[in-house]
């Protein structure tokens, strides 16, 4: 099985948020012999989506397979002005190029999300994130984790989750990497 990390923010140090999570779930997913792959954002060279290209640049064909090949997904990302960062959806939005496939977009995958801010507004974020998820013809979980940043990370280990939301991390990973589809034929 294939688990793909979307990390949606445009962090690049490994020690940021998105980074540490990131990090945690592909070494949870390792331990369940699930083969994580992250797919950092910031490193993806995603241009702005223009649906007027004559051809699909380098960056898009490669994340397009990253995602059409991974079973699960695993949608990251920081709420900005109450919503994710407009790269992420913009990254979401070249998906169109899978308009044609017979399966398209990201039919019948499996979406956990995760949404981290300051406050208590991170469920903004998933909601943006399920509704793009099913517009895209995905199955967002219904168990998602809105973090509120100041509690993520353990106060006496600052570089480690803390027990709450290892919890949460893992018992959306739990859901995930069980959750077996049935296609209507």
């Amino acid at each position: 099985m294939k688990a793909m990390i979307f990390n949606g923010s445009l962090e690049r140090r490994s020690e940021s948020t998105s980074g540490r999570i990131s990090q945690y779930f592909a070494e949870e997913l390792k331990k369940l012999g699930v083969q994580p792959e992250i797919f950092t954002l910031a490193d993806s060279g995603i241009p702005l989506f223009d649906v007027t290209l004559t051809k699909t640049p380098l960056a898009v064909e490669r994340m397009t397979q990253l995602f059409l090949e991974a079973n699960i997904h695993f949608w990251l990302a920081p709420l900005y002005h109450g919503s994710i960062p407009g790269v992420m959806k913009n990254c979401l939005d070249w998906l169109e190029v899978t308009a044609g496939y017979y399966e398209p977009y990201l039919t019948d995958k499996t979406v956990g999300l995760v949404c981290w801010a300051d406050g208590l507004q991170a469920m903004h974020g998933i909601n943006t994130m399920d509704v793009i998820a099913k517009s895209l013809r995905a199955w967002p979980l219904p168990f998602s984790v809105p973090v509120i940043r100041p509690g993520l990370f353990d106060p006496e280990e600052p570089t480690k989750i803390s027990s709450l939301y290892a919890d949460k991390f893992n018992k959306l990973i739990r859901i995930a990497t069980s959750r077996k589809i049935e296609k209507i034929e």
